[in-house]
């Protein structure tokens, strides 16, 4: 059993896409002979990209978790995606580790997966370590990288590694290297001792020099630079020497804090005490069933043992435990304080739920999953396929807390929502690949509703006569705008008896049925009121559908009279970009027929406040990312429903009248 947390690391990989994270995480897993060859995107042999779809599309989907043993130390990596659509990867990751690894690439710089990972990593106070890779390509530039990382990321990283012909060298272990003060005025903020020998011309001990420097990075006052190609495994060695050297450690980094009851509390990283562990992961494998992936902070938890799930406050009996490696799940007698495990087929549990030994409800911050952005409509290919969507897209809900999905209650639509085009298609992709359910997608209906202009009085009069008993009913009507956002109120005026008592309900339910599909777009009709006055009654032929009918007549030929309008919904949109690009994102947001409403600084960028109709928002994401080269995110929330403009509204009617005509045909 693993019991010595100092000798226990486990960091995240991340970064832009083709960035090289994958491939670094091969030269590692090689490089501590915990494979006898490394593998490859380009070929589909790598561990961590073990699911079909990263095969086919030779990119990370998923995090994966891998381990290794180098040195005596206990390594565990997880290896995260760069593409923005499955940002949510390294947000579940980031709760989990001790430190993060950002991979840049030397031949593009610090580009927006670099920029995303930080942001990401820094909320999270996580500690940080950079790692040039490609620097065996043309036109690389080290120093140049490493500037473009302090003034993009932080100008408090700094180069702990010396670049040879073939090789890179420790700087720890060469105080002749130009980076040697850099490091040293880095640590004085923590270490007013270790800068007044060095500025004195003292000789500063190696060991002296790295107990300073853990406490610095631990407290994210420094990230070091590390450099190489990781393909020819150039720095591979360098890098595992100085993580297991200086790079914190379970038992010594991130001051986990959890909340008990009104008390805040730090968690001890200890195995012999009470467990306090927390599920960031959970995949849903349609042969194995449920696979939770947990990181236990203090404690052990042991196969087959029962546990408490204080989030649900039930117990949990644990089955056989693992560690990963990618696909591959090694059985374990126990998973300690300081490790990332994993259980199959658990029942009540669920990503963020936390394991204890007792039914104390412990509480961590939440993870501040980023809101789907992109949305699309499902739609069954067959009947047969209709029947699986439902537990297919549940699965995929549970196991990516990005992917959401919903019904409009107007329109009637399955809607499912993501980071963008490629994470829908991916999650399509599995509910065919693994459910078998095949379903198409298409841009969801705008919920248009109609109102009136203005007032109106009309007649709603229905008499039939076919022999025997007939059907009468006569009503007189006021439609008129109602504030927006009252939806309907119906005033009942009737005087002296002109319409039964009993008859004035089925006259409302008639202008309420009516009121479902209006005159114009098949849309509901909203913000008015409805006025009955007046109407005429048979004593024999009067009857509650009658007065139905007479009821949703009038609202017909009201709506007509009260000049119809189609209402569209605004949405309040928030854009954050650089400043860079504020002008083409304001440009863009008055072509979607936008209203800027103001600017703001936040950070290092500009936040772009409009009001913008949904109908013009569906594919925003993926042109907002075209246009800012990825670095810019928006929130979007409803606002009020507008009147749409008559030369759209036309458009609108004949779109929806020829859908009419295809669904008949």
């Amino acid at each position: 059993m693993r019991e010595d947390l100092a000798k226990k690391k486990v960091f995240l990989l991340a970064g832009h896409a083709q960035s090289g994270k994958t491939a670094f995480s091969e030269a590692v897993l090689f490089k501590c002979g915990a494979t006898t060859r490394k593998g490859a995107s380009e070929d589909a042999t790598t561990i961590s990209d073990y699911e079909e779809d990263e095969k086919e599309r030779k990119s990370s989907i998923n995090l994966s978790v891998l381990h290794a043993e180098y040195k005596g130390n206990f390594l565990q990596v997880i290896d995260v995606p760069g593409y923005l659509d499955f940002i949510g990867e390294l947000v579940s990751a980031a709760r989990a580790v001790d430190f993060a690894v950002i991979v840049v690439n030397a031949a593009g710089g610090v580009e927006v997966g670099a920029e995303k990972a930080w942001e990401i990593l820094r909320k999270e106070n996580i500690p940080c370590l950079f790692f040039i890779n490609k620097l065996d390509k043309e036109n690389t530039n080290f120093e140049k990288t490493v500037e473009d990382i302090r003034s993009s990321l932080s100008k408090n990283a700094i180069p702990f590694v010396s670049l040879g012909s073939d090789r890179a060298e420790n700087v720890l272990r060469d105080k002749n290297n130009p980076y040697y003060g850099q490091i040293i005025e880095g640590v004085a903020e923590s270490n007013d001792a270790l800068l007044e020998k060095y500025l004195e011309g003292g000789s500063i001990e190696e060991e002296e020099l790295r107990e300073a420097l853990k406490k610095s990075i631990a407290n994210s006052q420094i990230f070091p630079v590390l450099a190489g190609s990781v393909t020819h495994g150039l720095g591979i060695e360098v890098f595992l020497d100085l993580i297991t050297e200086i790079m914190p450690s379970a038992g010594a980094g991130i001051l986990r804090k959890v909340k008990l009851g009104e008390q805040e509390l730090i968690i001890e990283p200890k195995v012999n005490t009470a467990l306090v562990a927390q599920i960031f992961k959970t995949i849903i494998d349609p042969f194995v069933g449920q696979l939770t992936i947990f990181r236990v902070f203090s404690g052990k938890i042991l196969s087959n043992s029962e546990v408490f799930n204080v989030t649900k406050q039930a117990k949990e009996k644990m089955g056989q435990v693992y560690i990963l490696q990618g696909r591959q799940q090694v059985p374990q007698d126990a998973i300690c304080a300081g490790e990332i495990g994993a259980v199959a087929k658990l029942k009540n549990t669920s990503t963020q739920d936390i394991f204890s030994d007792t039914s104390d409800v412990i509480e961590f911050s939440p993870l501040e999953f980023p809101l789907p952005v992109y949305s699309a409509s499902v739609k069954p290919k067959t009947r047969q396929d209709e029947d699986k969507i439902s537990a297919a897209l549940s699965r995929l809900t549970s196991e990516d807390p990005t992917f959401r999905v919903s019904r409009d209650a107007q329109t009637k639509e399955l809607i499912i929502s993501g980071m963008g085009e490629l994470h829908l298609n991916v999650i399509i992709g599995r509910m065919k690949r693994r459910y078998g359910a095949n379903v198409d997608l298409g841009t969801p209906k705008v919920p248009y509703k109609e109102t009136v202009a203005r007032s109106a009085k009309v007649q709603g009069k229905y008499k039939k006569q076919t022999g025997g008993r007939g059907q009468y009913g006569d009503c007189w009507i006021e439609i008129e705008p109602l504030k927006k956002g009252k939806e309907f109120e119906f005033v009942n005026k009737i005087v002296g008896g002109a319409i039964p008592r009993n008859f004035i309900p089925s006259v409302e339910k008639g202008v309420k049925d009516a009121m479902k599909t209006g005159i114009l777009a098949g849309c509901p009709v909203t913000d008015v009121r409805v006025i009955l006055y007046d109407g005429s009654y048979h004593p024999v032929d009067s009857s509650d559908i009658a007065f139905q009918v007479a009821g949703s007549m009038a609202l017909k030929k009201a709506l007509e009279e009260a000049q119809s309008v189609l209402l569209e919904p605004i949405m309040d949109v928030e854009i954050v970009v650089p400043g860079e690009f504020t002008g083409q994102v304001t440009g863009d947001i008055n072509s979607r027929r936008g209203r800027i409403l103001g600017m703001e600084i936040k950070g290092k960028n500009e936040a772009v406040k409009a009001q913008v109709p949904l109908a013009e928002m569906f594919k925003y994401a993926s042109d907002l990312r075209s246009v800012t080269g990825g670095r810019g995110n928006y929130t979007m929330s409803f606002s009020h429903d507008e009147i749409v403009p008559s030369r759209i509204t036309q458009g609108i009617i004949e779109a929806v009248k020829k859908a009419e005509h295809k669904e008949q045909d």
